[in-house]
């Protein structure tokens, strides 16, 4: 059977969701030397689309899918130029692919206002602070506001949570839907989070693979797949590596993993959002002496680095650390049992 072509253009607008083939998709076997035992291989492996192809590595092609590294190069080749990837673009076509960028808002105005609108897709917002300090109460509201109409504030999509320590809560779900004020049934909400128990760091990083999966079977439904929760990140990383020993092992295994989830937010034009734990640096003798689990590996790949602390009178207290195009600032919110609120 003859391979489909496709011009680039109109497949880089399908993969973005942009634009319907008549013809449809690419498939796996579309690709020069993939048959179907190969193509079989690599969606076991995880690899589901040719965009996925077109930015692996050759090793870690080759040793996913048990085929040779020659071959997964001459593959990777094939796949980067159907979907033209891995080429140089002038400073006017990124400005044009960053106005496909949308913003899921918190609906909490000085939150919002204090992220240049919300939280953008195509990148990862990291969440970090002490227990009790708003982290995983965000991400509920997030997993929440995701499918909300754009007009309203959200994506009109779906959420895929990878639960680390037990901490998702539907009954919280439930209060949040009730707490916007909108007749809607909290069931539908909590039938379009997709949520996964991770047992370890290595079941951790097989969730986003599955992510990946569930997000390429909900890509051309009603409710694509527009946020990908982690909570929280480092928690199986802390406890299965801990010592000077093991920490170059634990910091390539937490890099690799963050690559991947940066990946699957840009193939599918979705949030990244990860919550994080912290420690106290005994070295601080004055301000505030917590810094974040993770060290440089996971500060260089979040795009947006906020850190969460209480205050007086319950409130909570928002600080943007890093950001590529936004100012330092604090925003103050509370929450409640409706959800997150302002002050």
């Amino acid at each position: 059977m003859a391979a489909k072509i496709y011009d680039r253009e109109h497949y880089a607008l399908y993969v973005r969701g942009d634009y319907t083939m008549t013809k449809g998709p690419l498939e796996l076997e579309d690709l020069p030397g993939v048959g179907p035992t190969t193509a079989e291989k690599l969606r076991e492996a995880g690899f589901v689309t040719v965009e996925s192809i077109a930015t692996a590595s050759p090793a870690e092609l080759a040793e996913t899918a048990e085929i040779g590294e020659s071959v997964a190069k001459k593959m990777i080749k094939s796949a980067r130029e159907l979907v033209d990837i891995g080429g140089f673009r002038t400073g006017k076509d990124v400005f044009e692919q960053r106005k496909e960028i949308r913003k899921l808002k918190t609906l909490v105005p000085e939150l919002d206002d204090l992220l240049g609108g919300g939280m953008e897709t195509q990148a990862i917002t990291e969440l970090y602070g002490e227990f009790g300090s708003g982290k995983s109460q965000i991400v509920h509201q997030m997993a929440v506001n995701v499918q909300l109409p754009e007009e309203a504030g959200g994506l009109n999509g779906s959420a895929i949570y990878i639960d680390t320590e037990n901490t998702f809560r539907p009954e919280r779900i439930e209060q949040m839907v009730i707490g916007l004020g909108i007749d809607a049934d909290p069931q539908d909400f909590l039938e379009n989070i997709h949520v996964a128990r991770a047992h370890t760091s290595d079941h951790q990083m097989l969730m986003v693979e599955t992510a990946r999966e569930r997000a390429a079977e909900l890509k051309t439904t009603d409710r694509p797949v527009k946020l990908f929760v982690i909570d929280s990140l480092t928690s199986h990383f802390r406890a299965e590596y801990a010592g000077r020993g093991t920490l170059a092992t634990r910091q390539q295994k937490l890099n690799r993993h963050l690559h991947d989830l940066f990946k699957l937010c840009d193939e599918n034009n979705a949030v990244g959002l990860v919550t994080n734990q912290v420690l106290s640096n005994p070295a601080v003798f004055f301000g505030d002496p917590t810094k974040p689990i993770g060290g440089n590996i996971v500060g260089h790949t979040a795009t947006f680095r906020i850190y969460l602390r209480k205050s007086k009178g319950g409130k909570r207290i928002a600080r943007l650390v890093d950001s590529p195009n936004l100012p330092e600032g604090e925003a103050p919110f509370m929450v409640e049992e409706a959800g997150l609120k302002s002050c």
